[in-house]
C-alpha cells in the first residue's frame, strides 16, 4: 500500500471517529438537558409549562430560539429533552416546533445579503431565500388553527407513536442510553448537581456537537454531495425534493442545505421553481436529528413531538406545493420581495430584523413571555 493511500485510509478513519465522538457528545448533552430539568424541580416544570400553554407564545419562542442560535435541529432538540424530562406538554411543545421551522429560514435569507451590490444576482438570491420563509409561514397560518381546533398533529403523533412502540421500536436505543446516562449522570455529580450549571454545559455540548458535527459532516460529502444535485435537481419536483431531503439528512442541517442553493439562484443557475421543492424536502430532512433526539430519550412523549414535526411538514408540502394555485402564492410572494428589495437594498435588512427579531420579541414582551 503506498504511503498516499495508507493517508487516506488514515483520514477516512479519524473523520469516523469524530462523527461517533461528535454524536456521543450530542446525546450526552441532550441527556444533560434532560437530568437539569429534574434537578429543577417540579415548581420550574410548572412554570415552564404555564408560560408555554398559550400556543402562539408557544409559536414565537420556538421562531426566536431558533433564529438566534440559527439552527431549528438545535432547538427542536431542546423541545424534545424538555418533553422527555415533563417540563413540557406535547400540545405545548407542537407550536414551539412550527416556530422553529420559520426560524430556520433566517440562515439562508443571510445568505442573501452577500449578493446585495449586484441587483439582479440579489433580486434573484433574495427571492430564492425568501421562498423558504413564505412557505413556512403559510404552514403555520394554515396548520396552528387546525391543530388548535382538532388535535390532529398530536392525535397523529401519538397514533405512530404507539405503533412504534409496540413494535418494539425503543428497545434499540436501550444500549445508546444505558451508555450515556453514566456520562451525563458523572458530568451532572462533578457540577454539583446544580440545574442551572448542568443545564447550561449541557446546552453548551449540545450547541458545540451539533456546529462540529455539521462542519464534519459538510467535509464528507464535498463533492459527492455536489455532483448529486446537479445529477436529480433538474429532473422533477420529486427529484429535487428527494435530493433536499436526503443532503439535509446527511449534514443535519437545513439551513446549511438551503443555504447552499442561494448562491446557485442569484447565479441563475438554478430557478425559484426549480428551488422551491429542495427546500420542502430540507424541511422534512430536517426532522431526523429531532427523531435520532427523541429515541434517544426512550421517552414515548418525546418521540410523538418527533413526528409531530415530520407530520406537520409533510403536511404542509401536501397542502401547499402540491396544488398549483396554493403553490404559486409563495412564489408570487417571494418574487415580488425579491423585486422590492433589489430596488430598495435596506428593505432586506428590515424584513430580517422585523419578521425575525423585532415581532417575535415585541409579542413576547407584550405577553410577559420575556
Amino acid at each position: 500500500m503506498s504511503a498516499l493511500a495508507e493517508a487516506r485510509r488514515w483520514t477516512i478513519v479519524l473523520r469516523l471517529f469524530l462523527l461517533a465522538t461528535l454524536m456521543f457528545g450530542f446525546f450526552v448533552g441532550l441527556d444533560m438537558m434532560g437530568l437539569s430539568f429534574k434537578l429543577f424541580g417540579k415548581g420550574f416544570a410548572e412554570a415552564l409549562i404555564e408560560r408555554t400553554s398559550n400556543p402562539f407564545v408557544g409559536l414565537f419562542v420556538g421562531l426566536l430560539a431558533t433564529t438566534l442560535v440559527q439552527s431549528s435541529s438545535t432547538t427542536t432538540s431542546m423541545i424534545v429533552a424538555l418533553v422527555a424530562a415533563g417540563a413540557l406538554t406535547i400540545e405545548g411543545a407542537i407550536p414551539m416546533v412550527m416556530g422553529a421551522n420559520i426560524g430556520t429560514s433566517v440562515t439562508n435569507t443571510l445568505v442573501s445579503l452577500a449578493h446585495v451590490t449586484r441587483r439582479e444576482e440579489f433580486q434573484r438570491a433574495f427571492a430564492g431565500a425568501t421562498v423558504h420563509d413564505f412557505f413556512n409561514w403559510m404552514a403555520v397560518l394554515i396548520l396552528l388553527p387546525l391543530e388548535l381546533a382538532t388535535g390532529f398533529l398530536a392525535r397523529s403523533a401519538n397514533l405512530f407513536e404507539s405503533v412504534l412502540e409496540g413494535a418494539g421500536g425503543f428497545r434499540l436505543f436501550d444500549p445508546l442510553k444505558a451508555v450515556i446516562r453514566p456520562v451525563s449522570s458523572g458530568l451532572a455529580d462533578l457540577l454539583g448537581n446544580s440545574g442551572i450549571a448542568v443545564l447550561l454545559v449541557g446546552v453548551a455540548l449540545l450547541i458545540a456537537s451539533l456546529k462540529f458535527l455539521v462542519d464534519l459532516l459538510k467535509v464528507l460529502m464535498t463533492g459527492r454531495a455536489e455532483e448529486t444535485l446537479h445529477r436529480t435537481l433538474f429532473r422533477s419536483a420529486i427529484a429535487a425534493t428527494a435530493a433536499g431531503l436526503v443532503v439535509t439528512v446527511m449534514v443535519q442541517s437545513s439551513s446549511i442545505t438551503t443555504s447552499l442553493m442561494v448562491p446557485l439562484v442569484g447565479a441563475g443557475v438554478v430557478t425559484l421553481e426549480q428551488i422551491f421543492p429542495f427546500t420542502i424536502g430540507a424541511n422534512i430532512g430536517t426532522t431526523v436529528t429531532a427523531m435520532l433526539a427523541a429515541l434517544s430519550t426512550g421517552s414515548p412523549a418525546a418521540v410523538s413531538v418527533a413526528l409531530s414535526h415530520l407530520i406537520f411538514n409533510l403536511t404542509a408540502a401536501l397542502l401547499i406545493y402540491v396544488p398549483k394555485p396554493i403553490r404559486a402564492i409563495p412564489l408570487a410572494l417571494a418574487k415580488g420581495l425579491g423585486r422590492m428589495a433589489a430596488k430598495n437594498r435596506l428593505l432586506a435588512g428590515a424584513y430580517i430584523l422585523i419578521f425575525f427579531f423585532g415581532l417575535p420579541i415585541l409579542l413576547l414582551l407584550l405577553t410577559g413571555a420575556l
